[in-house]
């Protein structure tokens, strides 16, 4: 795509072919390793009896079977049971697993057991190979959005469409796009062939709301018969049509006024990307997307960095094969549903009701089962669903209540389908949780997905309410789009104040950087601060919340969808109430024209936008 580029700086570095390296040999006459003591210590919570060596006294190809101590006169080497210690000819340690541990494993489902250092190492490759994907996505993309911003997220699969393993993006995305890979899979099946992918934001297919559009990529065996895995991302779009700019219209009644619908649409054949039909698809309704050009740039991303992750899997079943994949995806799944078990174990019934500013109510009510080890998250009371946009796809229900119990985990696991798996989610049908498939939803991705956690925390009686609430700031004209989160104030518990000025619970992205946003949006950021004093009062202080104002300096339309703006986030055991949000425009004039929660007006040159963000509610009464 032609694109005016900006080179701000080049750097030229140089590479000399240098020659082999090679080990310095050394003089080891020793022809046998004798250990100077033993010592009993504890590793992974058991006493163990090692033998100890010292290091400059060990032979030449001396192999050490753990547990064992290795010490010189600067360090101490632990080889640990299952491990060998070799002494290569330069003297260097190298250490190998050699052998599982009978009795050395962690406990997962059915009786199941896995080595630990085993499921660590495939967990963190798996992370690490979402990781990846995420890496190729910031650096190709060309909106803020996903470059600066990064407003996306990617994950990895099982061959059924579950989630195995996930880069810490948002966690909105990853708790719906299993969702989407399995509604692919249902209306696809054996057609899809390797090169292939297929783009789709439909909220009845997983999506979270339009702006968010999934590119899901299946990955085949070698010689591309069987299918093995699958790899999504999901990346949030400055503008994908709809009445207002942005897709985020604070008015819209029905999904078509918030833009284009993509549904199972086949975005790359055989590796190639289809961008004429993209592009048409793009224009073919009511309110078509404004910048076309910056949409294809983003998803030219986002088929990158799938690309990437197919690579990245395929180079894993060269190394240790298909089945063993498999086997250690199952493994770190049956894992995290063991943990999560556990954090069920010590669990109450609990209910709770957060009243909302449309005039609705979430209602839950957890129950406990501690024979069975299961949780059943009834939503039942739950207002219907409603004509404005504070409708949830139920995915996003599901991926607000996948990530509360991944909180529950103290243990560093990733975030899969195996947290979901002692868990049964009741959504009334036609509720605000899973309404018509005709229905506005923009708000609820953001704004209820983020009362849905708020209500969960409070009837397990963990953590006080968070802001409740993205503050969407949505600015731009018929050329340009801008789209930010506004950080605010998080929740306290019994044992921690609630943090100040970040991103609380479904939303995890930056806020862009000012220098960047005033060259790309005719913008001006002229405060960013911490608004002291707005964390609710209580033993355990709430976090506090932001002011933010920004200087237009060209008309624009501005869209505002937030939350806690009547009624603060709520304390818990008798903590107090953070403060609410509120936001006004100062006119170069003097007035000041105070706006909804909900809201859109147009401003001019030289107004001044200002937004007070929420503080946390605060846990005790101090």
């Amino acid at each position: 795509m032609d694109r005016e580029i900006i080179v701000e700086k080049i750097a030229i570095e140089t590479i000399e072919p240098g020659g082999d390296l090679t080990s310095p040999s050394e003089d080891r006459k020793k022809t046998q390793t004798e250990k100077i003591g033993d010592i009993s210590f504890f590793a992974d919570g058991h006493r163990a009896d090692a033998h100890v060596f010292a290091r400059d006294d060990l032979a030449a190809d001396a192999r050490i079977c753990g547990p064992a101590l290795i010490v010189d006169r600067t360090a101490t080497i632990v080889v640990d049971a299952g491990w060998e210690a070799r002494v290569l000819k330069g003297g260097e340690v190298l250490l190998s697993l050699c052998r599982e541990v009978p009795g050395d494993e962690v406990a997962l489902t059915q009786g199941h057991k896995a080595a630990p250092v085993r499921l660590e190492l495939f967990a963190n490759m798996f992370m690490g190979l979402a990781e990846q994907m995420g890496s190729v996505l910031k650096n190709t993309a060309a909106s803020v959005n996903m470059k600066e911003r990064l407003d996306f997220s990617c994950a990895i699969f099982d061959r059924h469409g579950a989630l195995i393993a996930n880069a810490p993006h948002v966690p909105v995305h990853l708790g719906a796009m299993g969702q989407s890979v399995r509604h692919v899979l249902s209306v696809r099946g054996d057609e899809l062939r390797p090169g292939d992918m297929i783009a789709l934001n439909n909220p009845g297919a997983g999506g979270t709301h339009l702006p968010d559009i999934t590119v899901i990529a299946p990955v085949h065996d070698m010689e591309g018969k069987e299918l093995l895995f699958f790899v999504a991302n999901r990346g949030h779009h400055a503008d994908i049509g709809g009445i207002a700019p942005g897709s985020a219209p604070p008015f819209s009644k029905t999904l078509a006024q918030e833009g284009v619908v993509i549904d199972d649409f086949l975005l790359v054949r055989n590796g190639d990307l289809r961008e004429a039909d993209f592009r048409e698809l793009l224009q073919a309704c009511a309110f078509p997307a404004r910048n076309p050009d910056e949409n294809v740039a983003d998803i030219a991303a986002q088929v990158a960095a799938n690309n990437a992750g197919v690579r990245a899997l395929h180079e894993l079943v060269r190394r240790y094969g298909a089945d063993t994949l498999n086997r250690e995806m199952q493994a770190i799944v049956s894992y995290a549903e063991e943990r999560v078990r556990k954090a069920i174990d010590v669990l109450s019934d609990g209910s709770f009701q957060l009243d909302l500013e449309n005039g609705g109510k979430i209602c839950v009510a957890v129950h406990v089962d501690h024979h069975q080890r299961r949780a059943l998250i009834d939503f039942s009371g739950t207002s219907e669903q409603s004509w404005d946009n504070f409708n949830a796809p139920s995915a996003v229900a599901r991926a607000a209540v996948l990530y509360v119990f991944r909180c529950l985990v103290g243990d560093d696991m990733p975030l899969n389908e195996g947290c979901l798996a002692p868990i049964d989610i009741r959504i009334p049908q036609g509720s605000l949780l899973a309404p018509d498939p005709d229905r506005a939803v923009v708000a609820g991705n953001t704004e209820i997905s983020q009362a849905i956690c708020n209500v969960l925390f409070g009837a397990l009686g963990v953590r006080a309410g968070a802001q409740g609430t993205m503050n969407n700031l949505l600015l731009g004209d018929a050329t340009r789009q801008y789209y930010e989160t506004i950080c605010g104030g998080a929740g306290a518990g019994p044992d921690f104040q609630g943090a100040s000025a970040v991103h609380t619970d479904m939303t995890n992205t930056r806020i862009t950087d000012p220098e960047l946003m005033e060259f790309r949006y005719p913008f001006r950021v002229e405060a960013f601060s911490i608004r002291r004093g707005s964390g609710g009062a209580g033993v355990n202080r709430g976090g506090d919340g932001v002011v933010r104002k920004i200087r237009v300096c060209a008309p624009q339309t501005l869209s505002f969808v937030s939350s806690s703006r009547r009624s603060g986030p709520h304390g818990l055991s008798g903590g107090g109430m953070g403060a609410v949000g509120r936001q006004w425009v100062e006119r170069p004039s003097g007035e000041r024209v105070e706006f909804a929660g909900v809201d859109g007006l147009e401003v001019s040159a030289g107004d001044l936008i200002v937004i007070e963000t929420p503080g946390g509610g605060a846990w005790g009464h101090g």
